[in-house]
């Protein structure tokens, strides 16, 4: 983060935050060597393997080049977050009528947004402060971290020899590959939270999780979104009905939707940003303010010299791991997004505890055994954990999908959050979870209660037996678990328990 970024106003959060993750005052310690553990990079991944360590009672060394937090505090997870819950409230506001109340201060503001973004961020920070780190007794030192040999790593003059090491040094946003963009500037979540307001009117380009969030949420803050996707379907990753409905919230929403369409040059005029798209073949110009750009990221290894510790690496998929997550050097472990795979905060936070555990105790558990859930926090929100039916066909997997829609949920129904689904995949004949796709108002916390039964291999039906309290959205799972209970109810079994019934009959 840059300096420049931060005013020196007390009352900015900014200083704030830069106090907390990039002290200008913070001297380096030196070496207390050999430690157990040297990370490298001190995001969501650096900074759990480093306080697991710690508290463990091993020496550990925390590198960061940058400021603490990584990319989840200061560009991403947080301030995201927390823009899209302002977009929220003001969409809510519009709809105030809707629920017998007064639609007054339904005008947004986006420069208070921007701001509570900043505070947000800034109260975030203080539970990850450099003197925080310290005092739990973590040697931080602030620099670019470069590999001497297979046991030793360079930062500045000082050299820390290890034990063992972790390189947990995430991702970049992938340049955009656009003629004539980077010549007219563009924005990316590195930039846009520094702003002090938003531009009247902005191309979103990428219809992946954080262009259709940022999409929907600065559109809902007023101002006039045109969101470029080069794929017939916005999030790739999801199912198709799942995308349909979220291309329909973003246009009800007032986006602007051009699908199947590529960016292929840009231009300044008089009247602004021009963007030339493509779409069938045709060409056509839009006109915006300014360009929120930043399709895909990928890991963040220039500089470390991998080479001269025995790592093996490649530019787009990172450094290459095995299911310990160690690296081609057995004394050197990896984490996060710098890995490559599913870029989550949550599995980084994941991984870095596996590599902690194998790293210093010798232990053998394998990401791969993991259950890993995701969330793109749109309106209505889209959660997935497992396999898609798409998924389970083509490996020949037999499945059964029970599915649940919003508006037959009451809660939904009585907060007027009626868009969405619960689909849970199952075995055929069976009731073991294979994947499950939540779309609701909360999905990213309704999926939890999946997950936690796939993950300790409690079947569909026994959720049919856990009490869900009254009224919630969640209870739609259990709906969808009492419908694979009355599955199993054979014609057999209901001939069986008719007869029953008309002897008790008889009997009474």
């Amino acid at each position: 983060m840059n300096k420049a970024t931060f005013d020196h106003d007390s009352t900015d959060p900014r200083l704030e935050l830069r106090r907390n993750l990039r002290p200008d005052d913070w001297n380096n310690p030196a070496p207390a060597g050999p430690y157990n553990l040297v990370v490298i990079g001190a995001g969501p991944a650096g900074l759990t393997a480093a306080r697991i360590a710690a508290r463990l009672g091993a020496r550990v060394a925390l590198i960061e080049a940058g400021a603490i937090g990584g990319d989840c505090t200061n560009i991403g997870c947080v301030p995201t977050k927390a823009i899209i819950r302002s977009g929220k409230l003001y969409a809510d506001a519009r709809r105030a009528r809707h629920f017998g109340a007064d639609a007054a201060g339904e005008t947004p503001d986006p420069a208070l947004a921007l701001q509570r973004v900043r505070k947000v961020q800034a109260r975030i920070s203080r539970s990850e402060t450099a003197e925080l780190l310290k005092s739990e007794g973590i040697d931080l030192f602030f620099g670019k971290a470069r590999f001497a040999d297979h046991r030793s790593v360079r930062v500045g003059d000082a050299t820390l020899r290890f034990l063992r090491a972790l390189v947990a040094t995430g991702g970049v946003l992938r340049p955009p590959a656009i003629p004539g963009l980077a010549e007219i500037g563009f924005e990316t979540v590195e930039t846009l939270f520094d702003r002090d307001t938003l531009p009247r009117r902005m191309m979103v380009i990428g219809g992946g999780p954080l262009g259709c969030e940022m999409a929907q949420a600065l559109c809902r803050l007023g101002v006039g979104i045109v969101l470029v996707h080069d794929a017939p379907k916005f999030l790739p990753e999801e199912e198709r009905d799942a995308a349909q409905l979220l291309s329909e919230s973003l246009a009800r929403d007032g986006v602007q939707v051009h699908l199947n369409t590529t960016a292929v040059s840009a231009r300044t005029t008089s009247e602004g940003k021009e963007i030339t798209l493509s779409t069938g073949g045709d060409r056509f110009a839009i006109t915006v303010d300014e360009v929120l750009t930043g399709v895909g990221r990928v890991p963040r290894i220039a500089g470390l010299d991998l080479a001269a510790a025995g790592i093996a690496a490649d530019p787009e998929t990172g450094i290459e791991v095995d299911d310990f997550m160690r690296t081609t050097n057995r004394r050197v472990f990896a984490a996060g997004d710098v890995c490559g795979g599913h870029m989550f905060t949550h599995v980084a936070n994941a991984a870095a505890r596996i590599a902690v555990r194998n790293a210093l105790f010798f232990g053998r558990q394998r990401l791969s055994r993991q259950i890993i859930p995701w969330c793109t926090f749109t309106d209505p929100e889209i959660a997935h954990v497992g396999l898609r039916a798409d998924q389970a066909i083509s490996q020949g997997i037999p499945i059964k999908t029970y599915t649940v829609l919003m508006h037959e949920n009451d809660r939904a129904i009585t907060d007027g959050e009626e868009t969405g689904f619960v689909k849970i995949r199952v075995r055929q004949g069976g009731d073991r979870i294979l994947g499950a796709t939540v779309v609701a108002r909360h999905a990213g916390d309704m999926l939890n209660e999946i997950t936690l039964a796939m993950e300790r291999r409690i079947g569909l039906r026994a959720l049919s037996g856990v009490i869900h309290a009254y009224p919630t959205q969640s209870a739609a799972i259990r709906t969808a678990a009492d419908a694979c209970v009355a599955d199993r109810l054979t014609p057999r079994l209901r001939r069986l328990s008719g007869m029953w019934m008309s002897l008790l009959r008889r009997g009474g």
